[in-house]
């Protein structure tokens, strides 16, 4: 071997050296996907400090709406046998996005509430026509117009995992729930560590503003959301609490499916 090859085989070396650096550099870098198909996320209900029953978040397999393929969330809520006596909830959501949670396709709501309030409520978005059908098991309303990127309640939820969460900055984006579209809006309002059933978790306190979709969400007058999710590409939801006109009703996160290993500063315990 001459000294010209020797040194052809040190530079091929460095160089793949270099390339196998650089390859971890950008694996490490890649970002962590806020959530994926197979995803479920179950929590405890309480209204103060009485066990009221259970919410699951669903991250569904991949669908098509009307030949589109869709993300597909559902969202599954039911009080226990000791609430039922009193008042019964049987809840089922479910939307459907385009891949990239850039705008709703179908929104549907199943609701079995008390002994009167029973809903089948859906919701078709005409795109081609920028306008959101409601319609309760049949009965139809005008079609509410759409601005671009219009999401139904359950995937802006979703679509605030998809964003950089930063304390001091708000997430803005259209939401209708077929009725009327407005402009919702989640404030960021600053980071916290808190405990759950689930572990221990760095969190950021995301909390919506509900002045301007009293259309769209049903809350009792002075009613605040607040949303504490995970401080991480993922932005899982470990705890929501809601305040209305007796007490508060929270959920928190107890078991959690489907998703890659936790972060080591938000590992559950």
């Amino acid at each position: 071997m001459t000294r010209n090859d020797g040194h052809g085989i040190l530079r091929c070396l460095g160089l793949l050296l270099w390339l196998l650096v650089v390859a971890r550099w950008a694996s490490a870098e890649e970002p962590v996907p806020a959530f994926a198909p197979g995803e479920r996320l179950t929590y405890e209900i309480r209204w103060m400090f009485i066990p009221a029953g259970a919410a699951i978040l669903e991250v569904a397999p991949h669908s098509r709406v009307e030949r589109q393929p869709a993300c597909h969330f559902i969202m599954s809520v039911r009080t226990n046998s000791f609430v039922d006596v009193f008042y019964k909830v049987r809840d089922r959501i479910e939307a459907w996005t385009d891949l990239g949670v850039t705008r709703s396709l179908r929104y549907q709501k199943l609701q079995r509430q008390g002994t009167h309030r029973q809903r089948d409520v859906s919701v078709v978005f005409d795109w081609k026509r920028n306008q959101a059908t409601y319609s309760d098991r049949g009965r139809f309303q005008a079609p509410a117009d759409l601005m671009d990127g219009t999401l139904d309640p359950l995937a802006a939820f979703y679509f605030t995992r998809t964003m950089p969460l930063i304390p001091g900055t708000a997430v803005e984006r259209p939401v209708t729930d077929g009725k009327k579209t407005v402009i919702g809006r989640a404030r960021v309002v600053g980071r916290e560590r808190i405990q759950v059933p689930a572990g221990t978790f760095d969190t950021v306190l995301v909390e919506p503003d509900l002045s301007e979709v009293k259309g769209v969400f049903e809350k009792s007058p002075g009613a605040r959301i607040k949303l504490w999710l995970t401080d991480d590409g993922r932005h899982i939801p470990v705890r929501i609490r809601s305040q209305v006109v007796v007490g508060h009703f929270s959920g928190e996160l107890v078991a959690a499916e489907g998703i890659s290993e936790w972060p080591s500063q938000n590992a559950a315990h």
